[in-house]
């Protein structure tokens, strides 16, 4: 039997927008949180129980009547029910801070009959927040913790929990290169790159950008020696972020349904670019083309068929790139973009079926 899945959700800055006195006892001081109802829609339709767990510092005292929480608090609850979404529990902690009660998040004492129910999946549910407190309670029972504010937005929660998102973390440190990346391959978002050699960010942001993927990388380089290393250490952390971000790639499009690898022809100007590439898990690299420069900017030509049999190396992918054309930057830029554009449709997820005779890939 499936286990169920439960979201432990704050209410004051998580659901209704917390005000300055950090008190909501009135209509006037009612707001929803930006993006709060159709993410926990999506919640509910993927399979989530919610339960609120709230701290109201000194509810049902003189300065904080009960029934000046209750109106803003039953329209939270009927806006939320007209859309289809309710909460399995509702559970208040009425102390303050001072009491240290083990009923007040971070303790667990409100939750306490969740912890002794073992019918529940503890690996799938989560505590959504927007204080500390509430990831220190996430903690204490055991579960994830996403607190709203600069960190997540609803909409990124509702991804992070529904969408099984394919998406990943490297860190590759050595003696010449610190190289930081990040990528998610759902979700298509303005690339950030910081390598210290210009033309490359550039070109990276291309990678990212056509490819249809977020793309989130810093790299500390020596690059008072030369680029090489940035280059090739980044090549192969992003392949690397990428191989481990599509898991055991089920679903995937891998190539072509001609089943020829996925071929994307680009033009830029004279110049022409064609990429194909196929995620078989074989590390194969095929390069044509001759620059007619040394240089792009602070970029060595040489280094470009470099940068991509590394990424294929990482990746674990079969790449075959030629370009011709007169212009040094135009062929390098095309030379990316082709390949993020092959690598957008081979990254496509079309269900979950495993695009290989052999059982794996």
């Amino acid at each position: 039997m499936k286990q169920r899945k439960l979201l432990f959700v704050d209410r004051d800055g998580t659901l209704i927008v917390e005000p300055p006195d950090q008190q909501i006892d009135c209509f006037e001081k009612f707001a929803l949180v930006d993006g709060v109802i159709p993410a926990l829609r999506r919640c509910v339709d993927a399979g989530y129980e919610l339960i609120m767990v709230s701290n109201q510092d000194g509810l049902g005292t003189a300065s904080f009547p009960r029934d000046t929480f209750d109106g803003p608090h039953n329209l939270l609850l009927q806006i939320f029910a007209s859309q289809g979404v309710t909460f399995r529990e509702i559970l208040i902690d009425e102390s303050h801070a001072h009491e240290a009660r083990d009923t007040r998040k971070p303790g667990v004492g409100l939750v306490r009959h969740y912890l002794r129910d073992d019918a529940w999946n503890r690996a799938e549910s989560a505590v959504i927040g927007d204080r500390e407190t509430d990831l220190q309670f996430a903690a204490n029972i055991g579960v994830r913790g996403f607190r709203i504010g600069a960190e997540w937005t609803w909409d990124a929660i509702a991804h992070a929990l529904c969408d099984a998102p394919r998406s990943a973390h490297v860190r590759r440190t050595t003696k010449e290169t610190d190289v930081d990346v990040r990528v998610d391959v759902d979700v298509a978002s303005a690339p950030e790159v910081r390598t210290g050699v210009g033309f490359f960010d550039h070109m990276l942001e291309q990678l990212g950008k056509h490819g249809g993927f977020a793309l989130v990388l810093s790299c500390e380089g020596d690059t008072h020696i030369d680029e090489h290393h940035v280059v090739e250490d980044c090549a192969l952390a992003l392949g690397e972020a990428l191989r481990s971000a599509l898991g055991d790639k089920r679903g995937i499009e891998r190539y072509g349904s001609d089943a020829a690898p996925i071929e994307t022809t680009l033009p830029m100007d004279e110049t022409l670019a064609r990429a194909a590439i196929d995620l078989s898990g074989r590390p194969y690299f095929v390069f044509d083309g001759k620059f007619p420069r040394e240089r792009v900017g602070e970029l060595s030509t040489e280094l470009v068929p470099h940068f991509f049999r590394s990424l294929s190396d990482s990746l674990g992918a079969t790449l075959h790139l030629s370009v011709r054309g007169e212009n040094a930057h135009h062929m390098v830029e095309a030379c990316f973009k082709a390949t993020a554009r092959a690598l957008r449709l081979a990254l496509r997820r079309e269900g979950r079926d495993l695009p290989s005779t052999k059982g794996a890939l």
